[in-house]
């Protein structure tokens, strides 16, 4: 029989040892929870994530399936210069001005009373079904002031600048000049149709009537190469398809017409800018004036459809 004294040294050493086993198993535990945690606020980000620049403008795009590319190399994706078109994605200020802009004073709220029509949202290289995003360069995608500066007349945020050539510019095989420069060209060379430019009130059409208005203003574009976007608070975006140099055509599976606007009707809230002439109507002309006999009012050329763009599309690159 055990003396008493080592009966109870028996019992402390038997408790110290539980605890010990307990703690351990706590410990695993926590550790999972907290992985599993992390995990879920990664994919968080990667489904509800916006552009960084705080403009409120969703790097989402409207569709959250990426689809697969077309090239034969194994199926990789977001390969700069690979793609099969562009979208030239026009936005309606009005409509994100009510939606996401109240502190978003250099587009939605400036003192001089000037507001913006139709605003240049980005050039998205898309794939026939799905687009590449984010493409890995092997130099930080930095973009000068000086490019930033050259298309605030047309993209009035510098973090709606930065995050579309982060997005979609790092995808297109240009740099950040060219890539814009090219941009800027492209939306210069687009006639708005005369209801968009400076509305005063509100407008109702289909996306058929919109669609036909910019297939009249634009004689090279087909209806099917114009997408529209619509929402809740009215009309979006209007999308532009084009090849990779610069010429109208068909557009993929993205712009999708019943995926991007179901509605029969769409909402087009008005401008009402009373401090100087629209961006965009500064770039339209009359609706009975052809485009190619249009007088030319900005100091760069439309490239629709002039000479082709030779890039190489990132060939260097990689």
């Amino acid at each position: 029989m055990l003396k008493p004294h080592l009966l109870l040294t028996a019992i402390v050493l038997l408790l110290i040892a539980g605890f010990a086993v307990h703690m351990t198993r706590q410990q695993h535990v926590s550790v999972a929870t907290g992985n599993q945690t992390s995990s879920a606020d990664r994919t968080e980000t990667a489904d509800n994530r916006s552009d960084g620049g705080g403009n409120g403008y969703s790097s989402g795009d409207g569709y959250r399936d990426r689809g697969r590319n077309s090239y034969g190399n194994g199926g990789d994706r977001d390969v700069p210069g690979q793609f099969d078109y562009y979208a030239l994605v026009l936005s309606w200020s009005p409509t994100y001005c009510a939606e996401k802009g109240q502190d978003d004073d250099a587009q939605c709220n400036r003192r001089d009373g000037r507001r913006y029509s139709f605003i240049l949202h980005g050039l998205w290289p898309q794939y026939n079904y799905g687009y590449p995003s984010e493409c890995r360069l092997p130099r930080r995608p930095f973009v000068p002031d000086n490019v930033i500066s050259s298309m605030l007349d047309i993209m009035p945020s510098r973090g709606l600048v930065i995050h579309e050539y982060r997005a979609h510019g790092t995808c297109s095989g240009m740099d950040p000049a060219r890539y814009f420069a090219t941009a800027h060209r492209l939306f210069d060379g687009i006639n708005i149709p005369q209801r968009f430019r400076n509305p005063f009130e509100t407008q109702v059409a289909s996306p058929d009537d919109i669609r036909r208005d910019f297939a009249q203003a634009n004689p090279n574009f087909k209806p099917d190469m114009i997408a529209v976007v619509c929402g809740s608070k009215g009309l979006r975006e209007v999308r532009l398809c084009l090849s990779k140099d610069g010429q109208p055509r068909s557009c993929g599976q993205n712009e999708n017409p019943r995926k991007l606007c179901a509605s029969d009707r769409v909402f087009i809230p008005p401008t009402r800018s009373t401090g100087g002439p629209d961006t965009a109507a500064r770039r339209s002309v009359p609706d009975n004036t052809s485009a190619d006999s249009a007088p030319q009012n900005t100091q760069r050329q439309s490239p629709l459809p002039g000479p082709r763009m030779d890039y190489d599309y990132g060939r260097q690159a990689r």
